[in-house]
């Protein structure tokens, strides 16, 4: 995802995961403990996009839908 800083286009500032049609970003994990800066990672993500919608997946939990949590900007 590029960013634009003072006229300045950088290309390739961040790589989100995946980018689900167009409109939902999901940011894939898997970890033991979820860390407050993975949330943090996907806000950024969804606002330098102008998206609202998000998902923040962790796939290291015995029971996947305990590891989705849902982001709305």
């Amino acid at each position: 995802m590029p960013i634009v800083y003072d006229g300045m286009s950088f290309a390739d500032a961040y790589r989100m995961d995946v980018l689900v049609e167009g409109l939902v970003i999901c940011e894939l994990k898997s970890v033991e403990i979820n860390y407050s800066v993975y949330l943090a990672q996907l806000l950024t993500y969804l606002k330098l996009a102008n998206k609202r919608l998000g998902y923040l997946i962790n796939f290291n939990v015995p029971l996947i839908k305990n590891g989705i949590q849902r982001v709305v900007r």
